[in-house]
């Protein structure tokens, strides 16, 4: 019976050894699936920003009237291409009153003094061909009836302008608006019947269309004065515009603003760069735009992920201060970071700190420059 009881007190030990024993060993098991394993790699890291804006032909003319009046036809609309001397509107001209009354003065008075030079030269030519004037006289009495010929003349073509808005002795007529430009109308404000106003010192004037070569075309945008300052004229841009998929066109940064703009809190540079579009590539104006301006580019360099960073501290307030030194790092990529490492795999489950120094940054990877190689596994943070 005895030695009944010191058998199954021997089976039952070796039970619990076994039991132990399969315990830890599946314990380390699922300790080792809990750690995810990531390495470097080697790969190209750009540091970037984007502005955004939109696609403006370079030039926008504007054509306005010479004469005030009512649109009395309108021969072309938005889309249609123009060339120089295409006649867009013809306008009605509506005589200001007060301009016609004093033109109709005028010309009656030059009237009454042709008559009386006429009369005055008749005279003076009976008394020259008696021979009672010298013939200089009668040379100064028909140069002032000339002259008075042509004051009528002048008026008589002031009041046809003033009515008509044109002139017998032009071959052109003000009342027809006419393209100054080649290129796309991109838009006719004015409808027929409507009234519009001549540009002069005083006024700007009605804008009846205005035209664009849309075959030369720029991005305009605005840049954070954040990274104004690392922008050069001639820097590359891709532009990606939202109203076209899949399709990416090139730019050269043409010009920077010496001067910022606040919008929203914010100072802002406005920027503008060439739009290098390809053949038979065809972009509306007006387009929003957002460009991708390179800052700095590293190639084949050895990246990890920011997220596998950890911080040496643990309380919550060195943290903020190694997140205010990791920032740092990245606004300088030559100074070193010594509150931040990663956990390198050496053994099955046994893990150390590595401490890096940090390079260049993109916000989602992070050049290492010291600290790591290739082939170490590191151990991703939960």
């Amino acid at each position: 019976m005895k030695k009944i009881f010191i058998a199954s007190f021997a089976l039952l030990l070796i039970a619990m050894g076994a039991f132990v024993v399969y315990y830890f060993i599946n314990q380390e098991e699922d300790i080792q699936d809990d750690v995810e394993l990531v390495s470097a790699k080697m790969d190209s890291i750009i540091k970037k920003t984007v502005a955004t804006g939109s696609i403006v032909p370079l030039k926008e003319v504007a054509v306005k009237p010479a004469v005030s009046g009512i649109i009395d036809k309108i021969f072309f609309e938005a889309g249609q291409e123009v060339k120089v001397g295409d006649v867009i509107a013809k306008i009605k001209v509506i005589p200001n009153m007060t301009n016609l009354t004093n033109v109709q003065n005028n010309l009656e008075q030059a009237r009454l003094t042709l008559n009386m030079r006429q009369r005055e030269m008749k005279r003076q030519k009976q008394l020259f061909d008696d021979g009672v004037i010298a013939e200089r006289d009668y040379m100064s009495a028909k140069d002032d009836y000339d002259l008075a010929k042509n004051q009528v003349s002048a008026a008589s073509e002031s009041l046809i302008i003033v009515r008509e808005g044109t002139s017998s002795r032009s071959s052109s007529t003000l009342t027809l608006i006419k393209a100054t430009t080649s290129g796309v109308i991109l838009d006719v404000p004015v409808k027929e019947g409507a009234n519009v106003i001549e540009s002069n010192t005083f006024n700007e004037g009605t804008t009846i269309a205005t035209i664009a070569d849309l075959s030369d075309m720029i991005f305009e945008g605005k840049v954070d004065e954040a990274e104004v300052g690392k922008l050069k004229k001639g820097m590359d841009l891709v532009l990606t515009i939202g109203a076209i998929d899949n399709e990416k066109f090139d730019a050269k940064l043409d010009f920077i603003a010496p001067k910022g703009i606040e919008e929203e809190g914010a100072i802002k540079f406005p920027i503008k760069a060439d739009v290098q579009l390809k053949e038979n590539q065809f972009v509306r104006a007006g387009y929003s735009a957002n460009a991708d301006i390179v800052l700095e580019r590293k190639d084949n360099v050895l990246i990890i992920e920011e997220a596998w960073l950890q911080s040496a501290e643990k309380n919550k307030e060195n943290t903020e201060k190694t997140t205010k030194t990791e920032k740092k790092n990245k606004e300088n990529p030559s100074s070193k970071s010594d509150a931040l490492y990663v956990e390198i795999q050496t053994a099955k489950n046994v893990f150390e700190k590595r401490y890096v120094t940090l390079g260049l940054s993109d916000g989602i990877n992070i050049e290492v420059l010291k600290g790591l190689k290739l082939s170490d596994k590191i151990k991703k943070p939960n």
